[in-house]
């Protein structure tokens, strides 16, 4: 499904001609949750990268994209995140001519990890010939000029659908608008958990923080694409 003339949904990512993009992947996050005394079984290597493959077969990417937050921990590399951070890079170099990771809040000493692969991170990526800039979206820069679409990651949205008494929480895409250019937020590649509930549990990326949501469509990812219209209108459905 596109959600933008040019830039088609593939199940959590993004594909813009020949570029695959995602975001949010948080390697390390079931370390993370060991280390607080919840102890689930560790499958989140096996299942992201299932899902992965399953993607790049479909995209067929000459570049692929990481949006931010490929690893979990912000202030140091867990032993987890060495060793399947380095096994996600691998499987992507593979499957591409380019690997690239767009900086994130989680990413502060992913260096390390970059350059044994000989992987580029950078601050935010630009398509010029599109018009498009992608960058993770925990804070705002100065938009270049020519740029029409805006692609961030950060958020993880997803929305709670209400049927009766029962509550189901979807991962999605939002498309809005943001200083006259198009918006869109992907969802977080991030399979243990939905993410946050857009309607409900506020925002944390400051592109979204000052703006009125009612007018953000939603894209929820189940076994297929769903255009479920504005934020307003779920909300509406959801009383």
């Amino acid at each position: 499904m596109e959600i933008s003339k040019g830039i088609e949904i593939i199940d959590l990512g993004l594909k813009i001609g020949r570029i695959l993009v995602v975001a949010d992947l948080h390697i390390g996050f079931e370390e993370s949750l060991n280390r607080q005394g919840m102890m689930i079984p560790r499958f989140h290597l096996k299942d992201m990268t299932e899902r992965l493959e399953k993607m790049i077969r479909r995209a067929k990417p000459d570049t692929i994209i990481v949006n931010g937050d490929i690893k979990h921990e912000m202030g140091t590399i867990s032993d987890q995140e060495w060793r399947e951070t380095l096994k996600v890079l691998e499987l992507l170099a593979r499957n591409s001519k380019k690997v690239i990771l767009i900086k994130g809040n989680h990413d502060k000493i992913l260096g390390p990890i970059a350059r044994k692969k000989d992987i580029d991170i950078v601050e935010s990526y630009e398509i010029k010939e599109k018009g498009i800039l992608i960058l993770h979206g925990h804070k705002e820069i100065n938009i270049p000029r020519g740029i029409k679409t805006i692609i961030i990651g950060h958020e993880h949205p997803a929305v709670a659908l209400k049927e009766g008494e029962r509550s189901e929480r979807f991962k999605c895409f939002l498309k809005g608008r943001y200083k006259g250019k198009d918006l869109i937020v992907l969802p977080s590649f991030n399979l243990l958990t939905e993410g946050t509930d857009i309607l409900k549990e506020g925002v944390l990326s400051p592109f979204l923080k000052k703006q009125n949501l009612d007018s953000f469509e939603a894209f929820v990812v189940s076994d297929k694409i769903y255009n479920f219209g504005k934020l307003k209108d779920i909300e509406r459905y959801n009383r």
